[in-house]
């Protein structure tokens, strides 16, 4: 993985001082080598922070093609590069390194922009075609690799994080708009919290010209309508084909010129992974466990449990509050979004100690919960609208199990209280999916906690926020199943938005460390999307397909065991501790009355009648505290303007 910076100019030169200032602002992405390269007429400019992990000697990125008038700059790994190579020496290419970025500068030789289908892998590319004065930019299907981009002064400027654009010059500024959404639901697959900063969609790349820019999107998961998402085979072969293509794609990512190691928690997922990596791992599998004082939250024993079934070395990471607020404000700004629980933090700690252990790269359990089901959410959409066949007395008692069984869930992944309306939702898709009523219960707490102007531009608007206005409904969700609807819109949103952002690739490159995602590989999630809803969730049982697959390879523990989402100890559960300290202070003081967006009297009210509330109560409300805190830690490193 690396740090990535792209400029093109439609006026003036591109600046080699701030080409290289932009560059460096990714070092923590790249500490392994810097290299910038401008076009001989000035007008494009590109930089690139190195994380060797293939090709340690030669694979310096940029890179230029045998007649060096088409560039690249890569983010990320493609797999099964060895036999693409193999392919393109066959039709004539003449190989710089032997690095796996490579293959994708002669693909689109060959393919122009076509060559996206012929990658494997979490990506994020930048390339300049010379010959067709032309920018092509891409982010992978699932968008696991961050890519953003701004227009400043005539400039087009692409970067790996935000931070690299402000460090090129374009100006810092809160995105009014982008803050409401953000605070209110899931954010929005382009639009950013920042002013004129967009976000590459998942599936989607950019090309620009002097002239001309558009996004094109190039995948997508095309889920089966529901006539034809009807059960055709036993569920054995079922299980069976999941169990190969998912196997293969661990086993592509323990490809690396560097150790590799596992992320593991007590969930289903991460074990899954480990289970499977041991088998065509040599030698023992290193698994990195974070652990927290709190029982509710510690999933060490469970996973300790899991490493020695699988015969890998166990290395538990303890996390306590004063941890979580020690480090919040260094998180936070890596991420440069908001957070609902200090989760991130805690990953954040984590990729440290990887680092600290020698290692680059981990593959880890990310995704499997948004294609496969595994949120309470999906649980309750299968409840309420997949009824055939069920007794309605029965659905009343399991939605009753499920709000009791997931209170650690409340407010953040199932409704807590009222909900706002969701009539044009309903217009739409006939329903209103779980996830979007669970967010909209939050924006109806938020609400009086907001600026009154802010409240009156944007609170007659309903709890989707664009989202049905960004992605193909007609061609991606009518027809289809409710719960393919729910995790298609999920990934759209939170998946890439938050999931992936917090919990995945800017906690672990802040600290130089390589996260491979083996559950978005895309043949993988194009199994499962083939396969029937009932293969996800069954009746109360969760990923279902998952579990029957993986079983032979995970302990008995996890396998009988529910959903339970990773969360931190919650700061306001323990009144007495540093990170409750911490929250207080930062939304009593003078960041949070600065912003313009909420009224810190309201703040200051909440946080006077925490201590009277349940322990359910103060966790949903914690997650609107923590959208607040961080957005105050945003503000101090940063300082943006409104």
């Amino acid at each position: 993985m690396c740090g990535i910076i792209g400029v093109f100019s439609r006026r003036g030169p591109v600046s080699p001082v701030v080409l290289e200032r932009a560059t460096k602002s990714l070092y923590h992405r790249g500490p392994d080598g810097q290299r910038q390269w401008i076009s001989s007429d000035g007008k494009v400019g590109l930089g690139h922070a190195r994380l060797s992990i293939i090709d340690l000697s030669t694979g310096d990125q940029p890179i230029a093609s045998e007649d060096e008038r088409t560039r690249i700059i890569v983010n990320g790994e493609f797999y099964g590069f060895e036999a693409i190579q193999k392919e393109l020496e066959s039709r004539g290419h003449r190989l710089r390194t032997r690095s796996d970025s490579e293959i994708a500068l002669h693909l689109y030789e060959d393919f122009g922009t076509q060559c996206l289908h012929h990658l494997r892998g979490e990506f994020a590319m930048v390339l300049w075609d010379q010959t067709r004065r032309q920018l092509m930019a891409a982010r992978d299907r699932f968008g696991i690799k961050p890519l953003f981009y701004a227009w400043h002064d005539e400039k087009l400027f692409l970067a790996s994080e935000v931070k690299a654009l402000w460090a090129a010059g374009v100006p810092a500024r809160w995105d009014e708009q982008g803050v409401y959404n953000s605070v209110s639901m899931a954010g929005h697959m382009g639009r950013t919290l920042y002013d004129g900063v967009f976000q590459i969609p998942p599936g989607h790349f950019l090309l620009a010209t002097e002239k001309h820019v558009q996004v094109n999107r190039y995948w997508d998961f095309d889920y089966p309508t529901k006539e034809n998402n009807q059960p055709t085979r036993r569920d054995e072969e079922y299980k069976e084909e999941f169990r190969a293509v998912l196997e293969e794609a661990v086993k592509i990512r323990l490809r690396a010129d560097v150790p590799v190691g596992v992320y593991l928690s007590g969930g289903l997922d991460s074990c899954a992974v480990l289970g499977l990596a041991a088998k065509h791992h040599p030698g023992a599998v290193k698994a990195f466990t974070l652990t927290f004082e709190q029982a509710a939250y510690d999933e060490g024993p469970i996973a300790k449990e899991m490493a020695a079934l699988a015969g890998a070395e166990f290395h538990p990471i303890p996390i306590g509050q004063r941890d979580l607020a020690d480090n919040f404000a260094d998180a936070i700004a890596q991420a440069e979004t908001l957070c609902i629980n200090a989760h991130g933090v805690a990953k954040y700690l984590l990729s440290r100690a990887v680092r600290d252990a020698g290692y680059k790269v981990v593959i880890t359990g990310e995704g499997s919960d948004e294609i496969l089901g595994g949120y309470p959410h999906f649980r309750r959409d299968m409840l309420l609208y997949n009824r055939e066949g069920q007794d309605e007395g029965s659905i009343a008692e399991l939605l009753q199990w499920l709000d009791q069984e997931n209170t650690v869930s409340r407010g953040l992944l199932l409704p807590d209280g009222e909900i706002g309306p969701m009539d044009q939702v309903k217009r739409i898709l006939g329903y209103a999916p779980s996830w979007i009523e669970t967010f909209s219960s939050r924006q109806v707490k938020m609400r009086p906690l907001l600026d009154a102007g802010i409240q009156a531009k944007y609170g007659a608007s309903e709890g989707s926020y664009g989202i049905l206005d960004e992605v193909d409904v007609r061609g991606q969700l009518t027809g289809r199943d409710a719960l393919n609807q729910s995790l298609y819109l999920w990934s759209k949103t939170a998946m890439t938005s938050y999931i992936l952002t917090m919990l995945g690739d800017r906690m672990e490159m802040a600290h130089s460390i390589e996260g491979r995602v083996p559950f978005l590989d895309h043949k993988v999630v194009e199994t499962i999307v083939r396969q029937p809803v009932n293969q996800k969730v069954r009746g109360m049982t969760e990923k279902y397909v998952l579990r029957e697959a993986v079983q032979d390879v995970i302990t008995e523990t996890v396998y009988r065991r529910k959903k339970h989402p990773f969360l931190s100890p919650p700061a306001t559960l323990n009144p007495e501790a540093t990170f409750n300290t911490y929250v207080q202070d930062i939304l009593r003081g003078p960041v949070l009355k600065a912003l313009p967006f909420f009224d810190q009297k309201m703040v200051v009210a909440l946080l006077d009648k925490l201590p009277g509330m349940d322990a359910g109560s103060k966790t949903a409300n914690d997650q609107i505290l923590m959208l607040l805190v961080s957005m105050c830690a945003l503000q101090e490193r940063y300082g943006l303007a409104a």
